[in-house]
């Protein structure tokens, strides 16, 4: 769990410092369906980041559909992730993370 954490933070750095507005962590969904250990820490970690203003918002796949006002957001700056395969597909086993410039 901890390697995970620090790797989403590797990332998150990386794609900061490379001027990349948004990241799609994939982290599945559990082997039960429910939810697994990693999807969870994983969106713990992201919660403790938007507070710290490493992140500026991000977005579970159950709710990446156009019909939420921080995914509207979220697409007005990044537009191209308007064609990513899971937007509208409820996945739970990934997140979109916008980066914070």
């Amino acid at each position: 769990m901890e390697d995970a954490r620090k790797r989403l933070l590797r990332e998150i750095q990386q794609a900061k410092n490379a001027g990349v507005k948004a990241l799609k962590v994939i982290h599945g969904y559990g082997s039960t369906g429910k939810g697994g250990a990693l999807r969870d820490a994983l969106r713990k970690s992201l919660l403790r980041r938007k507070k710290e203003g490493v992140i500026s918002n991000y977005v579970y796949g159950e709710k990446w559909s156009i019909f939420e006002p921080d995914v509207r957001a979220i697409l007005e700056i990044c537009p191209q992730l308007r064609s990513d395969p899971d937007l509208d597909r409820c996945n739970e086993g990934v997140t979109i993370v916008l980066v914070r410039k």
